[in-house]
């Protein structure tokens, strides 16, 4: 009997026609090191395997049609659905069309999935720290019709600030945008010049920026959390999580 999918699903208060997860690692026929529900086709994985666990989630979690799967390049692009073109190079997704399902993939990097108070927007981001610097969620946020205080967020499993190093460079390129960024650092008291940085409270600080103060998750680490995450910082080579939403009709 295969095992059954496990997901997390988001803290929200999203309406009820709202559905949306992330994949954990487990689940799958991947093998090793991309065991074992690795849903990303650019990681050197089977493809067969990739296109099982893909089939698998479909059909595990009832999803209304099989997923747009992004070619993510850190950028602040958003592709919105349905999508007739060729081009799959974004790293977010909008949608304001039922059963129409928002994904991104991640290994570290933040997924962040919002909707509108009435449920009839979602929306999909892939925020590793290049795309959250350049703007991906503001790019996202844009999208939307409604006024962002109408809009709620879900911060979903990344690496957290006790595991995500880096040097003063990124914490320059973060404070360009916005001072206040600063606070989201500290010095690592493993390593001299080098700083944690908190992608979960730089979402905040963005998000809040635009208006948006519903907003909740940001209570995971993939980094130190291997049982349940693939981690791009802690094994290199490893598979990917999706996170995905979508309107039920």
């Amino acid at each position: 009997m295969e095992q059954k999918i496990p997901v997390i699903t988001p803290t929200w208060n999203a309406p009820p026609q709202i559905k949306g997860f992330t994949t954990t690692r487990q689940g799958g026929v991947s093998e090793a090191p991309f065991d074992s529900l690795n849903l990303g086709s650019h990681v050197q994985d089977d493809p067969q395997a990739v296109a099982l666990n893909r089939q698998r989630l479909v059909e595990q979690h009832r999803l209304p049609q099989a997923p747009l799967y992004l070619n993510q390049t850190h950028s602040t692009k958003v592709i919105h659905l349905p999508y007739e073109g060729q081009d799959f190079e974004a790293d977010a997704v909008y949608t304001n069309q039922p059963n129409q399902v928002c994904l991104v993939m991640t290994a570290d990097c933040l997924p962040v999935l919002f909707c509108n108070q009435d449920g009839t927007e979602v929306a999909a981001a892939h925020a590793g720290w290049r795309g959250l610097c350049d703007g991906v969620l503001e790019q996202t946020v844009k999208q939307f019709a409604c006024p962002p205080n109408e809009i709620i967020a879900w911060l979903g499993p990344a690496i957290s600030q006790k595991a995500f190093q880096v040097g003063q460079e990124v914490i320059d390129q973060f404070c360009a945008f916005d001072p206040q960024a600063a606070q989201a650092f500290v010095p690592d008291p493993t390593a001299s010049g080098k700083f944690l940085g908190n992608l979960y409270q730089i979402a905040q600080q963005r998000l809040n920026k635009l208006g948006i103060s519903q907003i909740s998750g940001g209570d995971y680490c993939t980094y130190t959390d291997s049982q349940r995450f693939f981690s791009y910082r802690s094994e290199g080579k490893t598979g990917r999580m999706a996170t995905l939403v979508w309107i039920e009709k």
